[in-house]
This record gives C-alpha cells, structure tokens and sequence, in this order.
C-alpha cells in the first residue's frame, strides 16, 4: 500500500509506502497528480517517507512502479528521500543513473530539513 498526499499550493507529493507495492497504488496517484502537473507542467517535488522500502506485491505492481517513474521523472524538480533503511539511503545513487531529477537522501531526523529543500525548488 501506498499512501499519498499532494501537499498544495507547494506541488510536494508525499509518498509513503507502508506494505508491498500494488499497481493500482500508482495509478491512484497518477489520477491526483497528472492534472496538477497538467496544468502547471511541472511536480515541484516528491518526498519519499519510509522506515524501509516493503518491495511489491506481484510483478505487475513492479511494472507499474518501473511505468509510472518513465513517464513522470521528467516532470519533477525534486525527489527527497526520508529515511534511516540502509537500501532507501542508495536511491540517490541508483536513481542518478538512471533519471534527471535531482534527488537528496536525508535521514528520518531530518523530515523538516527535507521538505524545506523541496519547497526551495519554487523559488
């Protein structure tokens, strides 16, 4: 499952994945931010909040969640990821490889260190 919020007038998606991944997790959140990014062409920035990344429930949701990055990265500024897991700490490193998007980890003490850096995105 995967909670998520669109935090307005910021453009912060918050992401918070809580139990394996399901692909209807993100068609839900491509129906409440496609009309956001639609009408202001960009997603100033995504914060990922997780104790561990929960994996996902079937190979479709893997392929919903490989579908969805494709046809989103490009029309984000910034991807945040708030978290102690070990595994959450490399996105920045196997994400840099593969999307342009600036993305930062931070430690789950610095939850409001993170959103600042993304609301900086705006200025």
């Amino acid at each position: 499952m995967l909670k998520h919020k669109l935090i307005l007038p910021e453009g912060i998606l918050l992401l918070e994945p809580t139990e394996p991944l399901e692909a209807s997790d993100f068609e839900r959140v491509a129906a409440e931010i496609d009309p956001y990014i639609a009408e202001r062409g960009k997603l100033p920035g995504i914060l990922i909040h997780a104790q561990s990344f929960p994996g996902w429930a079937s190979l479709s949701a893997a392929t919903a969640h490989m579908r969805f990055v494709e046809t989103h990265h490009a029309k984000v500024g910034r991807l945040a990821v708030v978290s102690d897991s070990l595994l959450l700490t490399e996105i920045p490193t196997i994400l840099g490889h593969l999307i342009d998007v600036e993305v930062q980890h931070f430690a789950e003490s610095a939850y409001d260190e993170a959103s600042t850096w993304l609301e900086e995105q705006q200025g």
